[in-house]
């Protein structure tokens, strides 16, 4: 989502800012701009793309060795040049000596900016947009007297809502000050010349520095050249490691490819491949992979839970939900699945002897995060995560981590985090029923092989895109789909429908296929295609009987069946023929196809495939 970028340094530091929020472009935005300190205050936004501000910044000779940059995914007022990011204070009196002083950048919502708005609009500020973030300039300017950070420490205390904001003032060159509650900042430590970094994300300064410092909850953190220092909530002093970290730029060469999302859906047996690497057996000390030292003792919490609560959003909440199949059927563990942005707002039964797994590709995602430290506010503190960011608040926050290998993901429509997740959630299945006695060695090693064999059932799978892009002709021309499962395969239904809807824009929706007659069924035309997920397992017969429903309403069926599955192309039932079916682990194979047709789809379609509208990668906000 929202992507800060800060640094105080001798040199010119405009390039480093416009590079690290390309670097940030991945995640999302409807627009950009920079703000240094040159004398006084300057600034360019825009609400095109990173280059475009580029651009502007040569042409206006924007320079400065004290700056901060922003790319904002709109919540408060509409994606204008007004409401974009770094935003100036405006308060009262002679222009000179009040407007203009503070620039700020923020990450976050703040839930009382009404409140404060109205409080400081009567103290004499004129605001300039429509955003919550503007508040908290006019805020900082008016609790100025010569120290910015005692300024930004006294507003931070009447900040209501999550945030991560980098301010300076035009008093005090080179120096900018940060602080975070439930939004991620890191502080870079440069190499050379004394200069010092903020980011929302250690990837904004790949090849600027490594030295990385995590901030914690509550932390302040005061740059200036060649020192630092960060106080915690308590306002006290304290010391945060420096932590060696190789982000790596977003940047990545698309080679033969199109787009980064058809890139990275190739990428998926390699990076199941590297997932996988270096499991030799199913044992709990797998899941010891978490930043914190103290967190190593998967053995003893696998002993002494009972049961399994899954706490994620969006895609990976899907690949939770097929997890709750596994769970159950192998493990023999009770298993729920919450959408993490409503399980802290109902009343629920705690039960201390439940692991608490969080799902989360970036492992800043706000709401599995908030999730996350209600649980264990309830007592629930056996807690691990699957994540493909080691570094991540998620990693830090979890006493147990399996880390997904699937590699920076650029296209904000998730496909190999996904297939990576649905990975280490099989192995942890596998763990935790070897655990509690209920995986014979027998099954242990047939699973294990076919884990083995994964990546090249998908390189198989991968081969059938021709016949994908047959389909997606007929699409484009549609404006509603229907996805329907069966058991384990339901979840992949939705997750073909969510990523269908969230690249092609169109109305996509997935059904359980027993519900159809339960009203779904009304909804079916020759207009409205229905894609079948069909894997030859137990489920078949019934899944059959639900297809015979659809054809006999006029509908069209488009079938992925697997190879024994014994079901026919003829008028109005198009078949792809899968790999034989390939048991528990079918899920990965046939989320594959789904995703080529949503890809496809949206290239007939002509829309902005990596970047589509209104949504973002990586959700640091409710």
């Amino acid at each position: 989502m929202c992507g800060i970028v800060g640094a105080v340094s001798t040199r010119d530091i405009v390039p480093i800012l416009v590079q690290g929020l390309q670097r940030l472009e991945y995640r999302g935005y409807d627009s950009c701009g920079v703000a240094v300190h040159a004398g006084g205050l300057k600034r360019a936004r825009s609400t095109s793309r990173v280059a475009e501000l580029l651009e502007q910044v040569k042409t206006d000779r924007i320079e400065g060795t004290t700056g901060i940059a922003h790319t904002r995914w709109a919540t408060h007022g509409a994606p204008a040049v007004h409401n974009a990011h770094p935003h100036f204070s405006h308060g009262p009196g002679p222009v000179e000596s009040r407007s203009g002083r503070i620039a700020l950048v923020h990450n976050g919502i703040i839930e009382n900016y009404t409140e404060l708005r109205s409080a400081l609009q009567a103290k004499g500020y004129v605001f300039a947009s429509q955003t919550d973030t503007e508040v908290i300039a006019h805020l900082v300017d008016s609790l100025y007297d010569g120290d910015l950070f005692e300024a930004v420490k006294g507003t931070v205390k009447q900040l209501q809502g999550a945030y991560a904001i980098a301010v300076f003032c035009q008093d005090e060159p080179q120096r900018i000050v940060g602080a975070r509650a439930g939004s991620p900042l890191i502080l870079g430590v440069g190499k050379e010349g004394g200069e010092n970094f903020l980011a929302s994300d250690a990837m904004a300064l790949a090849g600027v520095t490594d030295q990385i410092v995590y901030l914690e909850e509550g932390d302040l953190v005061d740059l200036q050249l060649g020192r630092y220092w960060i106080v915690d909530k308590a306002h006290k002093s304290v010391t945060r490691p420096v932590k060696t970290v190789q982000a790596h730029s977003g940047a990545a060469e698309l080679g033969p490819y199109r787009h980064y999302m058809q890139k990275e859906i190739f990428e998926q047996p390699r990076a199941i491949a590297d997932t996988l690497e270096g499991v030799q057996g199913v044992v709990p000390e797998l899941f010891d992979g978490a930043a914190n030292d103290a967190g190593r003792n998967a053995h003893r919490v696998f002993q002494e839970i009972d049961s399994v609560l899954i706490l994620a959003c969006g895609t990976s909440y899907y690949s939770g939900c097929t997890a709750k199949y596994w769970l159950e059927a192998i493990a023999k563990l009770p298993t729920q699945v919450e959408i993490a942005s409503e399980y802290r707002y109902r009343e629920s039964v705690p039960n201390p002897r439940t692991l608490v797994v969080t799902i989360t590709q970036s492992g800043e995602t706000a709401d599995t995060l908030a999730a996350l430290r209600h649980a264990q506010s309830l007592g629930m503190t056996h807690t691990l995560t699957i994540c493909n960011v080691a570094t991540s608040a998620m990693v830090r926050e979890c006493k147990l981590a399996y880390i997904t290998r699937a590699g920076v993901e650029i296209g904000v429509a998730s496909t190999k985090a996904f297939t990576t997740q649905l990975a280490g959630l099989f192995l942890l299945t596998l763990v935790l029923a070897k655990a509690k006695g209920r995986l014979s060695e027998a099954a242990e090693a047939r699973h294990l092989k076919a884990m083995r064999h994964l990546p090249a059932q998908l390189s198989a799978v991968l081969a059938l895109e021709p016949q994908v892009i047959s389909w997606a002709e007929d699409f484009a021309a549609k404006e509603n789909a229907l996805f329907l499962g069966r058991g384990l395969h339901y979840p992949i239904a939705l997750e073909g429908a969510l990523k269908l809807k969230e690249i092609t824009y169109i109305h996509a929706e997935a059904y359980a296929a027993g519900e159809l007659k339960h009203g779904p069924l009304a909804l079916v035309t020759s207009e409205m295609p229905v894609v079948t997920v069909a894997p030859n397992d137990a489920l078949i017969g019934k899944l059959k009987s639900n297809m015979q429903e659809v054809r006999a309403r006029g509908g069209v069926l488009y079938v992925l069946a697997d190879a024994d599955s014994h079901i026919e192309s003829e008028e109005g039932l198009h078949v792809i023929r899968m790999p034989d079916h390939y048991g528990a682990l079918s899920p990965l194979l046939h989320v594959v196809p789904l995703q080529l047709l949503a890809y496809h789809t949206a290239c007939a379609r002509g829309t902005d495939v990596d970047k589509p509208r209104n949504l973002a990668k990586s959700v640091t906000v409710e």
